[in-house]
């Protein structure tokens, strides 16, 4: 009779590890699906913002250095390691760049009116709102992961099972702060 429930209790334990392990890499799925569904937020960006600023670029020739600014924050948006740490930074700079250069807007009422003008900023507004709503679900899919592989007794073998802990996109707080400052002012 002992033989038959040590051997339920190991049938028991092997059916549990089973189901813990499916159970992470369900979820280690899902954060990857998450960060996918980011990097196809942010290519849709880095194609958009060539055509906003040639756009801008035939109303505001003088103001080349916010132009520069949002080149150069795109060019290493690009180059950014696979990594949402760098990426993150990276992507935040870009964010505060197109904030200035959407600002420009306000200073010139003929770039304002302008059709392909407007119709760019609305798919920007529409790209940087999926973005965020990729970021917040992503974060989401990497704290249930990180809780998954920390809580007990799955924090025994999680690690030896090669589950680590992801990183959380966050555009850090250097760019939270550009990003809440007040709008540049544009004066002639």
């Amino acid at each position: 009779m002992g033989m038959w429930i040590f051997l339920g209790l190991i049938a028991a334990v092997v059916i549990w590890l089973i189901m813990a392990y499916n159970g992470m890499v369900a979820m280690r799925q899902r954060t990857n699906q998450a960060f996918a569904d980011i990097d196809v937020q942010l290519k849709q960006r880095h194609d958009l913002i060539p055509n906003l600023i040639e756009t801008v670029k035939g109303y505001a020739a003088h103001e080349k250095g916010t132009l520069d600014a949002v080149v150069q924050a795109r060019n290493a948006a690009l180059t950014a390691g696979p990594g949402t740490g760098q990426q993150a930074a990276a992507e935040g700079a870009l964010g505060g760049a197109l904030g200035r250069l959407l600002a420009l807007s306000e200073a010139y009422p003929d770039l304002k009116a302008n059709t392909n003008f407007l119709q760019l900023q609305t798919e920007l507004g529409n790209i940087e709102n999926k973005l965020a709503a990729a970021r917040r679900f992503f974060n989401n899919a990497v704290g249930e992961f990180n809780a998954s592989i920390q809580a007990f007794p799955a924090a025994l073998f999680s690690r030896s099972m090669g589950f680590t802990e992801r990183e959380f996109f966050d555009v850090g707080a250097d760019t939270r702060k550009q990003l809440d400052a007040a709008p540049p002012q544009v004066k002639f």
